[in-house]
C-alpha cells in the first residue's frame, strides 16, 4: 500500500530516535505488503475511527489511516506499550 509524503515534524522524531533506517525498511515492506508478519498491521481500538498501527521496531509504532484515495497516511510514530 502506498504511503502519503510524511510531514516534517514526523521526518524530525524518526531523526531524533535514530528510526529513519527503520522507518524506509517498514515503509517498503508496507508497500508491497501490508499484511508482512513484521509489520504486525492492526487496527485499533475502537475500531470505528479507522485508526492502524504497524511496527518499526519492539518500542515504537506508526499509527495510519486510510485515506479516501486509498493511501495511508501516517500521522504520529508513538512508543508501543503492552497492558499487563
Amino acid at each position: 500500500m502506498e504511503t502519503k509524503p510524511l510531514r516534517q515534524d514526523l521526518k524530525d522524531f524518526l531523526k531524533e530516535h535514530n528510526l529513519v533506517k527503520k522507518w524506509e525498511k517498514a515503509r517498503e515492506l508496507f508497500a508491497k505488503n501490508i499484511k508482512h508478519p513484521s509489520l504486525r498491521v492492526e487496527l485499533l481500538e475502537p475500531k470505528w475511527r479507522g485508526i492502524y498501527s504497524f511496527r518499526l521496531d519492539k518500542k515504537y509504532r506508526a499509527l495510519f489511516f486510510i485515506t479516501t484515495n486509498g493511501k495511508a497516511e501516517v500521522f504520529k510514530v508513538t512508543k508501543h506499550y503492552k497492558k499487563s
